[in-house]
């Protein structure tokens, strides 16, 4: 029996791969010509750019007028969801859990849905794709998921636009702030000192 104890056992081990944190292949935002706006690959398995524009048109194709929301496609399990002129997947292995992906996938589009106040169309993605790619490498890091929460992911952006330049910010803009400071800083001061 103990033998027999060990087959089986190996059996279940080549059935079930190792757990591991690195469960996203690819992000990905399309427009409604296939065309990509937004692509990070996190694995080699499209080592080449020609490649993963290769693959994302044939997942194009293959999504575009489907009604689901989950596809198989060369070995690669793709979540999806589309609105107005834009496309948003999220890829994992083929034995990745579904949920999982479609968590960050949700994530993806609640945050991009907050940044651009619920105007999710391409024009208003293109005017605001710096935060998009910011949000990105929020919600997931070299396959890793780091955040599922859009709300958190649309707080961290916004903390990260503000850190823009000088070369990028006017003189008055940066007068203006340091006004603002300085006068809330006298009103609390003297508040403190009325008390």
């Amino acid at each position: 029996m103990g033998k027999q104890g060990h087959v089986a056992e190996s059996n279940m081990d080549a059935a079930f791969p190792e757990p591991s944190l690195y469960t996203i292949k690819a992000v990905a935002i399309l427009d409604n010509d296939g065309e990509r706006i937004v692509a990070k690959y996190f694995d080699e398995t499209f080592p080449t750019a020609k490649e993963q524009r290769a693959f994302e048109k044939n997942l194009f194709n293959k999504t575009h007028r489907a009604n689901a929301e989950i596809i198989m496609l060369e070995g690669i399990t793709c979540v999806y969801r589309s609105n107005v002129d834009l496309f948003f997947y999220v890829m994992g292995s083929s034995n990745e859990n579904e949920l999982i992906l479609a968590s960050v996938l949700n994530c993806l589009y609640d945050s991009v849905s907050q940044m651009l106040r619920k105007n999710v169309e391409k024009r208003a993605l293109m005017d605001n794709l710096d935060g998009v790619f910011l949000a990105v490498d929020e919600i997931v890091d070299g396959g890793i998921i780091l955040e599922a929460d859009p709300n958190a992911v649309v707080q961290r952006v916004a903390l990260r636009t503000e850190d823009v330049p000088l070369t990028e910010q006017t003189v008055a803009q940066q007068i203006t702030q340091k006004l603002t400071v300085l006068q809330s800083a006298k009103e609390q001061i003297k508040w403190s000192l009325l008390k």
